[in-house]
């Protein structure tokens, strides 16, 4: 036969599930300072890491861009050309570092009338 359960014994009974709750709480704080810290270094040195290496793109798109544009002008005959265009749209991103408009028609020329390549260079 079990002996009946007081009003005391159920008092009991909570207190130790708020003790066991308030443990857990502590638990999960101290494991959430060090994921916090590690987020933290990780955002960090992705803006360390994305900083050089944007510096880089323009960089490599600075040397390339005049030379693309000459050809383009002088080959092609293309009269309108759009250096980095970006655009952004419902959250997404994008971005063209060169763009010709699509109804372009190529002149007709003889190749003779084209200046030589190293024109194009010093242009």
């Amino acid at each position: 036969m079990s002996t009946p359960v007081t009003l005391e014994d159920i008092w009991a009974l909570f207190r130790e599930t708020d003790r066991k709750f308030q443990e857990t709480d502590r638990k999960f704080q101290e494991t959430d300072r060090p994921l916090k810290e590690q987020g933290r270094l990780i955002e960090e040195q992705g803006v360390q890491i994305g900083g050089p290496g944007n510096k880089f793109g323009s960089f490599t798109e600075g040397l390339a861009l005049p030379s693309m544009e000459k050809i383009l002008r002088h080959r092609f005959g293309v009269e309108v050309v759009s250096p980095s265009v970006r655009l952004s749209r419902g959250g997404q991103h994008l971005e063209i570092d060169v763009q010709v408009p699509a109804d372009f028609q190529p002149r007709r020329f003889d190749r003779a009338a084209l200046p030589p390549s190293s024109d194009c260079k010093n242009s």
